[in-house]
């Protein structure tokens, strides 16, 4: 049996969610992540408005497409848990399950996560925290770290293959990890030289990442590494790709079934 696999919004981010989760069934994949929180001031995202949540939910009901999980928030000093409220709520009407999060180092750092896990727990929701080499969790370490010293019992360790590898990570420590703390993964490649400096290491998360198979990054011992019962989605974003998105989204869904199908767990 094809395992399900879901289509992040950063691969389409342009698309409105309701245009995203026409062109997943159309594609062939089983469900959606969806930007409703901004990474920085002023960056797009897609949270609704109440009519337009209720229009995306009778698209999703209609195309036969999930929510699995939101993005991005970045854990900073100036976040205020609260003002997450709103993108957790629409989540959870949705029947989203997690929250994508990366952090920098401040001192309430884990008072803040526990304060975000706790927000996003009362509404059915955990968090996936993944590492970036920019910020100031930047190992995986860092990450299960922080998930122990805030004791987040909703709190795992997202697995992106990209923000992985290039922040030093190998499959081996996604093997070692605790059971539970590996909920979610994203697939993507890359050239297995990480780019040097700062804004090319943001360049390429943002506008390089390749198809799976298409790179050098250990793939193919990343997923081997994963529990049997991790879900995957793919987020592959392309500043360099002029593809029609369905024809692009389908070369995505066809590479990560050929490179899943090595280690059909």
């Amino acid at each position: 049996m094809t395992r399900a696999l879901g289509l992040g919004h950063f691969t389409f981010l342009e698309l409105p969610p309701a245009e995203l989760v026409r062109l997943a069934r159309r594609a062939g994949f089983d469900f959606v992540g969806l930007r409703f929180h901004p990474v920085s001031s002023g960056a797009l995202n897609w949270l609704p408005d109440a009519a337009g949540l209720r229009e995306l939910a009778r698209v999703m009901q209609g195309e036969g497409i999930g929510l699995y999980d939101i993005e991005t928030v970045v854990i900073d000093e100036a976040l205020e848990p609260e003002t997450l409220v709103p993108a957790m709520e629409a989540a959870s009407t949705l029947g989203g399950k997690r929250v994508n999060v990366c952090a920098d180092v401040f001192p309430a750092l884990a008072e803040t996560f526990s304060r975000i896990s706790e927000l996003a727990a009362a509404r059915g929701l955990g968090l996936d925290l993944e590492c970036m080499a920019w910020r100031g969790i930047n190992t995986p370490h860092a990450c299960l770290d922080l998930i122990e010293s805030s004791g987040a019992s909703g709190a795992a360790y997202l697995v992106d293959a990209l923000h992985h590898s290039r922040c030093g990570g190998v499959p081996a420590d996604i093997a070692g990890m605790p059971a539970g703390r590996v909920v979610s993964a994203q697939l993507c490649d890359a050239p297995a030289i990480a780019p040097s400096g700062h804004d090319a290491l943001l360049a390429e998360a943002r506008g390089g990442r390749l198809l799976p198979g298409d790179g050098g990054l250990d793939l193919a011992g990343i997923v081997r590494a994963l529990p049997a019962e991790t879900v995957i989605s793919v987020e592959v974003p392309s500043a360099r790709n002029n593809t029609n998105a369905l024809e692009r989204a389908r070369e995505i869904l066809d590479a990560t079934h050929a490179l899943l199908a090595k280690d059909p767990k």
